[in-house]
């Protein structure tokens, strides 16, 4: 079995590693060309671009690795059925049980590698990435009307909620137009305060400059009832509002890891703030790597087909067309989910489960009558 164990694992990694190695170049040159756009400009260089389309690498890995391991796994296995190899294994004793289990110790491996990917190689890269072409583009931009924070907390005056707004941040990282309004326990606006730019210290305060800060007094009189309007260098503002919180909410979904999904979406709801969204990314993100292990399980009936009822070149483009239709139902299923409001873990693990389910028919049926 060790033999046998050796000859599968090493065919099929081998393949899987040349089909993610094909994927990968592929996409680093539609990156690098895309990103030849920007060369020139604010002394970016082809250097630049070339590193940018590199530090996309991991996350495309994440997003590719269970397709690759499809079609590898596939093709190695449609390649040993046509050779007669894996007859010969059969006939040796590799019944479908044990092929099965075989294949699911290397679909975990091949989980295992996707969650590593896809939680520190693929956010840090992300997040680098963001940085590299903040630098060369003069900041980030949120859109027209940029990202928004809420947070609830008991004050002396009694309990206040705080809406704030960033535009984006500055290329050295720091937040840019911030706006924070708040709002008594009755829901008037108490005070308004605008800020250039500023930063998230480690105790969670934030550190505002160039800041204008307009506050609207409890008048008991139509004397008292003048806005005050105060100008400040730097005001420390505090806030339960940490880093990570505000980096999910400023930063690209993709820098974000599934714990940072998870505490995310937490803080949306503790918020009161439509969170199915992000729970349903999470869902996904965490159940992602399992696809791996459908992969496999979609593979092994290939090994089954007679030589005769295809060549393995047929059998590798329905692999393709396989791990298209997974994707596009993977992305579809979030979106059916976010609209009929499913419940997200139910939205992010019906693909899957179709596919495992459908691999398994077409497992049982190639052993019961062919």
């Amino acid at each position: 079995m060790r033999t046998v164990r050796r000859l599968l694992y090493t065919d099929i990694v081998a393949s899987v590693m040349f089909v993610a190695l094909a994927f990968l170049s592929l996409f680093f040159f539609i990156d690098f060309v895309d990103e030849l756009d920007g060369v020139g400009t604010r002394g970016r260089t082809a250097v630049h671009a070339l590193l940018a389309a590199a530090l996309e690498l991991p996350g495309h890995l994440y997003e590719l690795l269970p397709i690759a391991v499809l079609i590898g796994t596939i093709y190695s296995l449609a390649r040993m059925a046509q050779s007669s190899e894996f007859t010969i294994l059969r006939t040796g004793g590799l019944g479908p049980g044990r092929a099965l289990s075989l294949l699911a110790v290397l679909g975990v491996a091949f989980g295992a590698l996707t969650f590593v990917t896809g939680d520190y190689l693929a956010p840090a890269s992300e997040r680098e990435a963001v940085l590299l072409k903040a630098r060369f583009s003069g900041g980030i931009r949120l859109g027209g009307t940029g990202a928004w924070l809420k947070e609830k907390r008991a004050t002396p005056e009694g309990e206040r909620s705080y809406s704030v707004n960033v535009a984006g941040a500055t290329a050295a990282g720091a937040l840019a137009g911030i706006r924070i309004f708040e709002f008594d326990a009755d829901g008037r606006l108490v005070s308004r305060t605008e800020a250039r730019e500023g930063h998230v210290a480690d105790d969670g305060s934030w550190q505002l400059q160039g800041v204008s800060q307009a506050r609207w007094p409890q008048a008991r009189s139509a004397d008292d009832a003048a806005v005050q309007v105060e100008q400040h260098a730097t005001l420390r503002w505090p806030s339960t509002l940490r880093a990570a919180v505000v980096a999910a909410a400023v930063l690209p979904v993709g820098t974000m890891t599934t714990a940072e999904l998870w505490r995310y979406s937490v803080h949306l709801s503790d918020q009161e703030q439509a969170s199915q969204q992000y729970q349903i990314r999470f869902w996904r993100k965490a159940l992602y790597p399992l696809a791996c292990l459908v992969m496999v399980a979609l593979a092994l009936p290939f090994a089954y087909l007679h030589a005769r009822a295809g060549s393995t070149s047929f059998k590798v483009f329905g692999g393709i067309m396989l791990g298209i239709s997974f994707v596009l139902l993977n992305n579809l299923s979030g979106h059916i989910g976010l609209l009929r409001g499913w419940t997200p873990w139910v939205a992010a693990a019906t693909p899957s489960l179709l596919y495992l389910a459908l691999s398994m028919a077409a497992f049982a049926w190639l052993v019961r009558y062919r």
